[in-house]
């Protein structure tokens, strides 16, 4: 169980560092060509912010995951340890329901308006399609593939609870055998 919590860590640390890289980067050069050559990239405003949604949704799934997302102690922390467990346990299997719920709601959000055109992305998505022969491309210029960061945020975080109350439950088993 360790290892799995271990590569479920560093693909959550992974996502949240590149997609942050990704946004900074994307700014940096739009930034650059502004004052240089006078005009942005066409696709540089748009995706640093869909970037940032799934870099937000990975850096919530690890800080869950890592058990350091922000809560509020104050009355947990006057209950006694075995309440303060169950309570915390408790916590994780909502967490799983409404991370599953934001699955289900991203995604059918991102169905029903994902075929809606991009207008910082199209042009570029469709560019690319055209130069590649790879027609699928074209799919990147909509925002379904964007819109769909709800889903896949919802879902991490489903997995980084679950991951979270078996290590939990496994924490809380060791310690009734000693």
């Amino acid at each position: 169980m360790d290892r799995i919590n271990r590569a479920a860590k560093w693909v959550f640390g992974f996502g949240a560092g590149l997609s942050m890289a990704l946004v900074f980067l994307i700014i940096f050069v739009n930034s650059l060509r502004r004052y240089t050559v006078g005009r942005s990239v066409a696709w540089g405003e748009e995706l640093p912010i869909y970037l940032t949604i799934y870099g937000v949704m990975f850096g919530l799934a690890l800080a869950y995951l890592n058990d350091q997302h922000i809560r509020f102690t104050v009355i947990p922390d006057m209950l006694p340890e075995r309440v303060r467990n169950a309570l915390f346990g408790l916590a994780d299997v909502v967490t799983i329901a409404a991370g599953a719920a934001l699955a289900y709601a991203g995604h059918v959000f991102a169905t029903r308006r994902g075929n809606v055109d991009s207008s910082g992305l199209k042009a570029t998505a469709d560019g690319l399609a055209a130069s590649t022969g790879l027609d699928w491309l074209v799919w990147l210029g909509k925002v379904g593939p964007w819109q769909y960061a709800v889903a896949f945020g919802g879902a991490i975080l489903a997995v980084a609870a679950a991951l979270r109350l078996v290590q939990r439950l496994s924490s809380l088993s060791s310690r009734q055998e000693i």
